[in-house]
């Protein structure tokens, strides 16, 4: 079993976004930068413009099930920072994951194509 553990400080989100290469669609930003361990770790910022509370929770939990899910399938030692956009308070599951893969392939983090 793999576990990534997560981003919590605010300068390791800043080293992220400065030194890190990120790719983008409708619903999110992703950013991507090695780390030098052997784990990934993962980060969600969901702004408040995005919605109230409740909502900005329900988007990092779907988030972070779509990311264990497919944990097996990433290449290992990056920090990950996603970042929604605004519009994405109506996505489902399957729309965020869709999303997060296609951002995670064109980062060339996934090592494995076959998706759980």
């Amino acid at each position: 079993m793999l576990y990534s553990e997560g981003l919590k400080k605010s300068r390791d989100f800043s080293r992220v976004y400065r030194e890190g290469k990120s790719k983008s669609n409708a619903l999110m930003v992703l950013y991507s930068c090695p780390n030098g361990t052997d784990r990934n770790r993962l980060g969600i910022v969901v702004s408040k413009k995005v919605g109230n509370s409740v909502v900005r929770h329900r988007l990092k939990r779907l988030v972070r099930e779509n990311y264990r899910l497919n944990e097996g399938c990433y290449s290992r030692g990056s920090d990950l920072v996603v970042v929604m956009r605004r519009g994405s308070d109506r996505a489902d599951f399957y729309a965020i994951e869709a999303s997060l893969n296609q951002l995670s392939r064109n980062l060339g983090l996934l090592v494995s194509h076959e998706m759980a």
